[in-house]
């Protein structure tokens, strides 16, 4: 039975695009390694860009700097 996890940060990924991505890491797992997409589960948590950081920074204030935010 595989197990995916996908992380992403929460800014607005709507349902159809979980649903989607959901869908492409089961067909993946079962075009790559023939697994039982009944049997493959998929999770997608959505993490606070407080609680995700990139370069010493969190994403929020990478966010910030690209808006060019203080």
């Amino acid at each position: 039975m595989p197990y995916v996890n996908i992380k992403i940060t929460k800014e607005g990924a709507t349902k159809e695009q979980k649903a989607e991505l959901i869908k492409g890491a089961t067909e993946l797992l079962v075009r790559v390694l023939g697994k039982n997409p009944k049997t493959t589960v998929v999770t997608i948590e959505e993490l606070d860009t407080d609680n995700w950081g990139v370069g010493g920074e969190s994403i929020t204030e990478v966010r910030k700097k690209q808006k060019g935010e203080k």
